[in-house]
């Protein structure tokens, strides 16, 4: 009996099992989903790297007086267009008018000391063509003449010396450009030593701007170009984005390439040319340069195909109708919209390129929307 009893209590459980079992597998079984996928594929990918720049005017020239005194006259505005030759200051001419007068009646003075020297000169010449004086004599009255053209000489040069301080005191724009600041008022004493410029002009027709890349960076520009002139001359334009974020109008023209590189840095620099039309760059801004580079027979992949766990990037292929994760190593392009495959991939790979972020491994998916990239 008891034997008996054992056997249909085992039996019992056994069909406990099997109902159970029987009853949770639909519960277990998962329907796979549809996910947007894209075959990998290379291409040629034409990448965007920024660089922090300064804008400067073709020419910003430092104006500096010449020579000392008070400012009389102050004739121009901050931020005011000016062309070349209109007075920005004037310094006080007094003085100077009066030592150019007082060079000027020296002058006089020393044309009649030649000519009073001419006239003995020329007597002598008599009195010793009829042997009246000696050679010495003669001689003597000779070079009192030539005393006197050099003291006219030295007088002329004086006179010149003081016309150019009397004209140095009207201070004038030696480019056409646009005034920057104006740190001295009328009756400030100015003079050359003065620590800072009474102004500076800025050419703005044109912009120079000044960005800098690694010496790694010059290399490789360089033997895709075989050299750096011919860099400069083949390379595509480049785009300038302003302090706002806004990306200016009109592109520019890498025109040269510093020839030292810096030993503090290691960086060398680069100079591009902004038509400036309308006035809209300033010099002393800031802004990036967008310097295009175009990379062939690369793999990019958008960046909502990927995922990140501990700084690991991964992606989600399709293996037996399942999602599954592979590592991969890549570089970020065009503001991490885009990543280019460095490994991890091959060309030909099925990757899912939508909610990756909420999948797991092994969940059954299938594909749709399949996109590709060809070569």
């Amino acid at each position: 009996m008891r034997k008996k009893y054992v056997t249909k209590s085992m039996l019992i459980l056994i069909s406990t099992i099997v109902m159970a079992s029987c009853g949770e597998a639909p519960v277990q079984q998962q329907q796979a989903q549809a996910y947007d996928t894209m075959i990998v594929g290379t291409s040629n990918k034409e990448l965007k790297t920024n660089y922090t720049a300064t804008i400067r005017g073709q020419q910003d020239i430092d104006i500096y007086p010449q020579v000392s005194g008070a400012l009389t006259k102050l004739l121009v505005n901050e931020g005011e267009t000016v062309q070349k030759g209109k007075l920005l200051f004037v310094i006080d001419q007094v003085p100077y008018q009066a030592a150019l007068r007082t060079a000027e009646a020296n002058v006089e003075v020393a044309k009649a000391g030649v000519a009073t020297a001419q006239l003995v000169f020329d007597s002598k010449q008599v009195l010793f063509n009829e042997n009246v004086i000696s050679e010495f004599e003669l001689q003597t009255a000779n070079n009192s003449l030539l005393t006197a053209k050099a003291q006219l000489a030295q007088a002329e040069a004086q006179r010149i010396n003081a016309a150019n301080n009397l004209s140095f005191t009207e201070v004038k724009s030696p480019v056409n450009g646009v005034v920057g600041v104006l740190p001295y008022r009328v009756g400030s004493l100015v003079g050359p030593t003065i620590p800072k410029p009474l102004t500076s002009v800025s050419d703005n027709s044109a912009m120079f701007v000044y960005f800098s890349m690694t010496e790694n960076q010059l290399l490789d520009l360089t033997r895709k170009y075989g050299s750096k002139d011919k860099a400069m001359s083949e390379m595509p334009e480049i785009q300038l984005i302003l302090n706002d974020k806004s990306v200016y109008e009109t592109p520019g023209k890498v025109e040269a390439i510093s020839g030292v590189i810096d030993r503090n840095t290691g960086s060398v620099t680069l100079r591009a040319m902004f038509p400036n039309p309308n006035g809209l760059l300033q010099s002393g801004a800031s802004g990036n340069v967008v310097f295009p580079v175009e990379v062939s027979n690369c793999m990019v992949i958008p960046r909502t195909a990927t995922f990140e766990i501990q700084n690991l990037t991964f992606v989600y292929t399709i293996a037996d109708g399942k999602a599954k994760a592979i590592p991969v190593n890549v570089t970020r392009i065009n503001g991490g919209e885009e990543y280019i495959v460095n490994s991890g991939l091959n060309a030909g790979d099925l990757i899912i390129t939508e909610g990756v972020a909420l999948l797991r491994e092994g969940t059954p998916v299938t594909a749709k929307n399949t996109s590709s990239v060809s070569k």
